[in-house]
């Protein structure tokens, strides 16, 4: 290692320090500089064995060498390091010729990992491809720059140049089909057609016309020669949203399809081929649906070559900010009135579960523009909106019914009732005493005061059931 040099570039003195130290300590030689031109020159010079360089520079942008650096020596294993960090970034870092992206602030083991990774690994040449070009945060079709979202970056920047089959997995609202179509607008197949399909919106004894196409009378109904989604899709990138609806007989005529990449009409002979990308999403846990029988293992394997998990919106609470000002900017370009949001508004927003994600906040937000005439929205709007949502169906996550749904709107309140955004002290108990009291309650009255086959009932010791009956204040009722 002690003949490996590895070039640093970045304007921050902190940074060139710190990776420095960490290279040296590690057997590597280091050159560091703080500006573009110098790094361009040792490069064009043949000097170093590895380049780590940040994005934004005084004299010029990272980005913007990687072409040249990849002309001039195609070999050599470039690192980009940037606290711009948006889609675009890790999508034109990727695509320019990049070993790797790495989002700043970064872990300095992980750098070490992908520099020993990098070195071992020889570069493979670019195809020269046109590259979309880097837009602005409002322009993209993902925001966010919390950690969990630079992991979905990296991840759609790595398979811009591949047609590997991509399973999207999360919650409602959490935009799986704005990863699909950056995986395809990104990708080599951005000229063809970007094709989507609900499974959960098609009756289930069409959807197999409607994946495949129909001849005419191949069912009732069928007066004349229907074109399928793969068909449309030919080219480009087939989305199979809520994937886990799709019934057993249009799965195996699916695995079929993904084994031999060929396909017949419904009521058809003429085998066609199909020359299209499946990207899947799903809301489902589709291990459970496997062990269930209601969703083929094979297939699983099939779609889930790739996966990506999308974070729900209370994990990356940190995006809330940047999301509002996305919304309020597409409001704008709706022809809605310009409106802000104060400080406190935005604290009130954070401390809210947002059981519907992103989608929701995104309702919450043209609400707010289009129902209030104030300039600046307030804690107090933004709360007292969330407060009579939050009495609503949730908007995505637990079925409304659910005891967890029930729960979230609950709490809701609990947190978007204070200026601060935070309950008293004690929720968790206090939460538990509500739910334990009527559970216990409904139980005792069920078994007409029985306490012993209450107990049983409940799964819990006689004695512990007198106990919460003493402390919560439970009547016990013996019916006759």
């Amino acid at each position: 290692m002690a003949d490996v040099t590895i070039l640093v570039a970045d304007d921050d003195r902190g940074i060139r320090t710190v990776v420095s130290a960490a290279m040296n300590r590690a057997g590597y030689d280091v050159r560091a500089t703080s500006n573009a031109s110098t790094l361009w020159n040792w490069i064009s010079d043949g000097e170093g064995d590895l380049v780590i360089t940040d994005v934004v520079m005084p004299d010029g942008d990272g980005l913007e060498l990687l072409p040249r650096i990849r002309k001039t020596r195609p070999d050599l294993p470039i690192i980009v390091m940037s606290a711009r960090n948006t889609l675009a970034t890790a999508v034109t870092a990727t695509q320019r010729g990049a070993y790797e992206y790495l989002p700043k602030p970064f872990d300095i083991n992980e750098l070490l990992s992908v520099v020993e990774m990098a070195l071992s690994t020889q570069l493979a040449s670019s195809d020269g491809a046109a590259v979309p070009e880097a837009a602005e945060d409002e322009a993209m079709p993902i925001v966010g720059r919390s950690p969990a979202m630079q992991e979905i970056y990296r991840l759609v920047a790595r398979l811009t140049d591949t047609d590997l089959t991509v399973l999207i997995s999360g919650e409602s609202g959490t935009g799986k089909e704005l990863v699909a179509r950056a995986l395809h607008d990104f990708g080599r197949r951005r000229k063809g057609p970007f094709v989507a399909v609900n499974m959960a919106a098609v009756p289930r004894d069409l959807i197999e016309a409607e994946l495949f196409g129909h001849e005419r009378g191949a069912f009732t109904g069928a007066v004349q020669r229907g074109i399928g989604k793969f068909a449309q899709a030919q080219g480009g990138t087939l989305f199979l949203d809520e994937i886990g609806d799709m019934p057993l007989e249009a799965q195996t005529r699916l695995l079929r399809v993904l084994q031999q990449g060929e396909y017949t009409a419904v009521g058809g002979r003429q085998m066609m081929r199909a020359d299209v990308r499946i990207v899947s999403a799903t809301n489902r846990k589709l291990h459970k649906l496997v062990r269930q029988g209601r969703f083929r293992e094979d297939l699983f394997y099939r779609i889930n070559v790739v996966p990506i998990q999308m974070p729900p919106l209370r994990e990356r609470t940190e995006d809330i900010p940047a999301l509002t000002r996305h919304f309020l900017a597409r409001c704008r370009a709706d022809g809605l009135p310009a409106k802000v949001l104060a400080n406190g508004a935005l604290e009130v927003m954070r401390a809210y579960p947002w059981p519907g994600n992103v989608r929701e906040l995104e309702n919450l937000v043209r609400r707010l523009v289009a129902l209030h005439s104030e300039e600046v929205i307030t804690a107090a709007i933004v709360r007292a909106d969330l407060i009579l949502s939050a009495a609503s169906p949730a908007e995505g996550g637990a079925s409304e019914d659910s005891l967890g749904a029930a729960v979230e709107r609950h709490l809701a309140r609990y947190f978007t009732a204070h200026e601060d955004g935070l309950p008293p002290d004690g929720l968790y108990e206090r939460i538990l005493a509500e739910v334990e009291r009527p559970v216990l309650g409904m139980t005792l009255a069920a078994t007409r005061g029985n306490q012993i086959r209450a107990a049983k009932v409940l799964g819990m010791n006689r004695n512990t059931l007198r106990k919460k009956i003493r402390e919560l204040g439970v009547t016990v009722s013996r019916g006759k």
